[in-house]
């Protein structure tokens, strides 16, 4: 018994409170954070003692401008709290400091807060990206001060009149608000305590486990209470006694996993859009202030490895930023700085040609190569609105297997059912597909990331390895130390998967040694979402459209001179940069327009020195080839030549000007790649025939076709002749505009959301009725106009020519709407449950009718020039000359026009245009009647010029393939062998077929190669009596390499 009046001796279980798991866990979360108790709490300690600056000056400019010029500039004073602008300008501070001589030993950081974009730079070059949206605020000037050091200095920081996003008025992905302004919030200089942020790092990362692992799981409950005892030793006024709780929070960490648990391979990622919310240029100070950042942490952490896609901002670094370059490509060669993608830009997966998706391959991977001395090995497109079935053997043919993406994971009606898989095109080439199963390439590096990225994976059992993208993206930034620091701490911890800093090769290699048990996806991967994005900003599309002809056409011509003259001078660097400007107009939120109205600005601007740079190009290759100077406009009175683009030959009807500057007509032949001079005028029979029937309506026949328009400009019928057959149903009405209400749930530019479809308005109400504008002949055609509202109307003329298997649309509309879209429609008389849609070297089919969830999420879809609905032995294709969104429902076929989207682009589609669509019907399939080649032959009007009287009259012709069903689709001079010609065919109607590609070229050798132009090692081709023999299998592209013979 112990001694009365002594008190009884403390027991160790009296020290203990009975655990409330919320209160605990709220405690944790109080004693680390930066809103409340931040007096008392261990975050109120991540800086220390603070000195003002001794002077900040600024100079604001509207441009944007070097670093050079910049400092010469007279600088005003500044002040915290002041503001600058407006938006896209640039302010440059200039900011003297002085680091207190109390602070040797410390850690000293340059404090800054601002709502814009900055950049610090140090002797003339940038050294760190400041971005309160990217958690970076401040910058090291030195990691321990040292009494020796220099303790006055002077820094610049380049700040954008810009946010991370843009500048929205009111919301991300609002209008940008011109006159927004933005202010400097805090600037000091503070000493910044790291054993706190070691701390403030393991609690974050313990407090989540225990949070988010359940209260059913022993390791929270243990996380809990190590979180609560780490509190218990931690006297934030005192670091001695940091010590000990970073050695409980070390023995927390160190509980290993089991060799079972699944392995994220995690890599440092910034994905910056080329433009979006922002201009080009300011992209162009994104990737540096990105990269800089970057570089800063693999300086200082050996085993960071950041990924970086994209070409065309590595070349603008290049330019604008060369030394910054000369230190990435030293990263590079170290293993840390890891390009990837192969391609120019992150294009659209949907709209660009097949040719156009060569060229983002070759020409990014070979700036790869000429600057890293290697191609990349995995095409990266992770933020793209679908992707088209015929990647896998683009990706193939330029160097790649492997394919990473997670934007299927916005599908908005069915989840895709895998993570990593097989990806099979239609050519039946495969690739190795991984979707990072986080759904993200902008991880911060949480617990509760790591933990989704296990549990939705959807190939559990299949694979135990997945890929984890981490950084700030889309307006760049990129990783930051706390996000290192975090997945650092869960390398390998029980009670989650392993974690290890890995690279995209490690990651699929891993994946490649074992792929017997994964599953193969056949056919595109379509985004059940952003289909909105086929039809906005019509203009793009347009230009798009006809620049890619227009290199098309420039290239074959002058590829024909090349070979025929030895004095001319291919324009190999001009078409280079000709066509890398039109690769970076495909970006993915440039081509599908949902993009801000001066990024639209730019883009526009740019397909404008495409047009007129290659227009001159144009001209002088014809001279080249035809030796007589070239008029765009010829006269019916004086000799002409004409010349075709296409592989095969065409007879159609050209427009001349007559003396009077009135329109002749002329009926001509053409050979395929190949021109006509003095061209014979054919006379047909019959001729086309217009007729205005008592009922009011208009015939059109020319002996193929007989088409009714009635008073509103609707096809009543469309009779192919030859068959007996009518394309247009009973009672229905073909070119019958409509008009849909057209409002999303939120991403206006990009979404079209299936109930639209309810809102459907026939569009009857004329303005102009219907009347015969060319009587007939060799054409006949009468024009009409509708009245869409009290702003919008449509003007039309309906043609038809001597001999063609198609009836024409061409059509001008006046568009001033607010989330309208229009469409035109064609029911057909044709009985289908799939329609075919022309893609990239190819086609696939799409179900007309709605069994699934699958089927109705395609409910606007794209094609490229055309689509068909056939059934056996009859079928309907619809044309066009620049439009994308289309859809067929039951025997509806719908091209989608115009939208009216406000946002982030209020003017997006106001305004005029001019576009043309055409409707052929045929007997037996689509392949049979020449859909394809009718197509190509709207698309690519045939070329006339002046001719010199002293010609003799000529039919020549450079390449035939003899095959309807291969495509001769591309013919260029080789990259790297300027002597050589490079040719592009593929198989159109998914057949296997041998042909023989004939040329009347001086050729010496004949090769096969891949996209990038490297010849196979199989043995050279023959080219023999009957030309080249080529064997094609299905949608097959191949690539032949010409040696001329010069």
């Amino acid at each position: 018994m112990e001694p009365q009046g002594k008190p009884a001796p403390m027991r160790p279980e009296t020290c203990l409170v009975q655990k409330n798991r919320r209160a605990t866990l709220e405690r944790v979360e109080k004693f680390i954070s930066d809103l409340y108790f931040t007096d008392c709490n261990l975050r109120g300690k991540l800086f220390g003692a603070t000195c003002p600056l001794d002077s900040i000056s600024y100079y604001l400019t509207q441009k944007r401008i070097p670093y050079e010029q910049a400092i010469k500039q007279e600088f005003q004073p500044a002040q915290i709290g002041k503001i600058f602008g407006p938006t896209w300008w640039t302010c440059w501070f200039k900011v003297q400091l002085t680091i207190p001589k109390d602070w040797v030993g410390k850690e000293v950081h340059l404090i800054w807060e601002s709502d814009g974009e900055g950049m610090v730079w140090v002797d003339g070059e940038p050294v760190q990206g400041l971005t309160k949206e990217g958690e970076k605020t401040s910058y090291m000037l030195t990691s321990e001060l040292k009494e020796q050091d220099p303790h006055c200095m002077t820094v610049y920081i380049e700040m954008a009149c810009n946010g991370l996003f843009g500048a929205g008025q009111g919301g991300m992905i609002a209008p940008v608000d011109p006159h927004k302004m933005f202010s400097l919030q805090k600037a000091e200089l503070a000493v910044f305590n790291r054993d706190v942020q070691e701390l403030l790092l393991d609690f974050e990362i313990i407090y989540d486990l225990a949070r988010l692992l359940g209260e059913d799981n022993q390791r929270s409950f243990q996380a809990l209470y190590v979180a609560n005892q780490m509190i218990n030793l931690c006297d934030v006024n005192d670091h001695s006694s940091f010590g000990a709780v970073h050695k409980l929070s070390s023995s927390f960490f160190s509980q290993k996993n089991g060799d079972s648990q699944h392995v994220i391979c995690a890599m440092g990622h910034c994905h910056i859009d080329s433009a979006w919310l922002w201009p080009y240029e300011e992209t162009i100070r994104k990737c540096a202030r990105s990269w800089v950042t970057a570089l800063h942490l693999m300086s200082k952490y050996p085993d960071f490895m950041f990924t970086c896609s994209q070409a065309q901002q590595l070349e603008w670094v290049k330019k604008w930023y060369p030394g910054l370059f000369d230190k990435i490509k030293e990263y590079a060669r170290r293993g840390q700085f890891i390009p990837v993608g192969g391609t120019w830009v992150e294009m659209d997966g949907n709209l660009p040609s097949g040719e156009s998706m060569v060229r983002q391959f070759l020409q990014g991977q070979h700036f790869f190569l000429e600057e890293f001395g290697k191609i990349c090995s995995e095409f990266w497109l992770p933020d793209t609105f679908g992707y088209s079935a015929q990647l896998p053997q683009l990706m193939n043919g330029c160097g790649i297997k492997r394919f990473l993406t997670q934007k299927l994971s916005w599908s908005l009606v069915n989840a895709f059912p895998h993570h990593t898989f097989h990806w099979k095109g239609i050519d039946g080439s495969e690739v190795l597909a991984h979707f990072p199963p986080g759904d993200s390439y902008g991880m911060k590096g949480t617990v509760e990331e790591i933990l989704k990225t296990v549990k939705n994976n959807r190939d559990k059992g299949r694979i135990n390895t997945s890929m984890f993208l981490y950084g700030f993206g889309d307006g760049g930034g990129g990783p930051t130390e706390k996000m290192l620091g975090r997945l650092k701490r869960m390398e390998n911890t029980d009670g989650l998967p392993r974690v290890k800093l890995s690279t995209p090769d490690t990651f699929f290699s891993a994946v490649e040694t074992d792929t017997s048990q994964l599953c193969t996806w056949v056919g595109e991967l379509f985004l059940e979402l952003h289909n909105g994005t086929y039809t906005t900003q019509a203009q793009i599309k347009k230009e798009n459209r006809r620049c890619e002809q227009l290199l098309h056409d420039v290239e074959i011509l002058g590829s024909i001179a090349l070979a025929q003259n030895k004095s001319f001078a291919y324009p190999s660097a001009k078409l280079q940069h000709l066509w890398r400007l039109l690769l970076l107009n495909q970006f993915h939120d440039v081509l599908p327009g949902s993009c801000i109205e001066e990024v639209v600005d730019d883009a526009l601007k740019i397909y404008e020195e495409i047009k007129t740079e290659g227009a001159e190009l144009l001209r002088g290759c014809i001279e080249a080839v035809l030796k007589t100077p070239y008029l765009i406009q010829p006269v019916a009175s004086q000799p002409v030549a004409v010349i075709n683009t296409l592989p095969w030959e065409r007879t159609e009807v050209i427009s001349l000007t007559g003396a009077s500057g009135d329109q002749i007509l002329g009926l001509v032949k053409v050979p395929g790649m190949g021109y006509v001079v003095r061209p014979e005028n054919i006379s047909p029979s019959p001729l086309v025939a217009v007729l205005r029937e008592e009922d009011n309506s208009i015939t059109m026949d020319n002996g193929i076709l007989r088409a009714n328009i009635d008073s509103v400009g609707r096809l009543t019928s469309l009779q192919l002749l030859a068959s007996n057959r009518e394309s247009v149903p009973e009672n229905c009405y073909g070119n019958q505009f409509v008009l849909f209400d057209d409002i999303p749930l939120y991403w206006d530019a990009w979404d079209v959301m299936d109930y639209h479809l309810e809102t459907r308005k026939p569009i009857t109400n004329l303005s102009s009725k219907v009347e015969i504008s060319s009587s007939g002949g060799l054409r006949g055609a009468v024009t009409f106009s509708l009245q869409i509202s009290e702003k919008s109307t449509i003007v039309q003329e309906i043609a038809l020519d001597a001999l063609s298997p198609y009836i024409t649309f061409n059509t001008k509309v006046k568009w001033q709407e607010a989330h309208k879209f229009l469409k035109v429609e064609f029911p057909a008389k044709v009985q289908s449950s799939n329609a075919t849609y022309e893609i990239q070297f190819g086609h696939l089919q799409r179900p007309t009718h709605r069994n699934t969830s699958w089927d109705w999420a395609r409910y606007e879809v794209w094609a490229h020039r055309w689509m068909d609905l056939s059934e056996h032995g009859f079928g309907v294709a619809l044309l066009n000359d620049c439009k994308y969104g289309c859809s067929v429902l039951g025997n509806v076929l719908s091209l989608s026009l115009l939208r009216a989207p406000k946002s982030p682009d209020a003017t997006a589609d106001m305004g005029d245009h001019e576009f043309s669509y055409a409707l052929m019907p045929h007997v037996g399939s689509f392949q049979e009647a020449r859909v394809i080649q009718s197509a190509y032959s709207f698309c690519f009007p045939l070329l006339t010029t002046q001719s010199s009287s002293s010609v003799q009259p000529v039919s020549w012709s450079a390449f035939t393939v003899l095959s309807p069903a291969v495509v001769l689709e591309t013919v260029k001079q080789a990259e790297n062998q300027p002597n050589s010609l490079v040719l592009r065919l593929y198989e159109s109607y998914g057949s296997t077929v041998d042909t023989w590609l004939q040329t009347f070229l001086p050729v010496k050798d004949v090769f096969l190669c891949d996209l990038l132009e490297r010849p196979y090692s199989t043995p050279q081709l023959t080219l023999g009596d009957r030309g080249i023999k080529l064997s094609f299998t299905p949608f097959k592209v191949l690539t032949v390499l010409l040696v001329l013979n010069r």
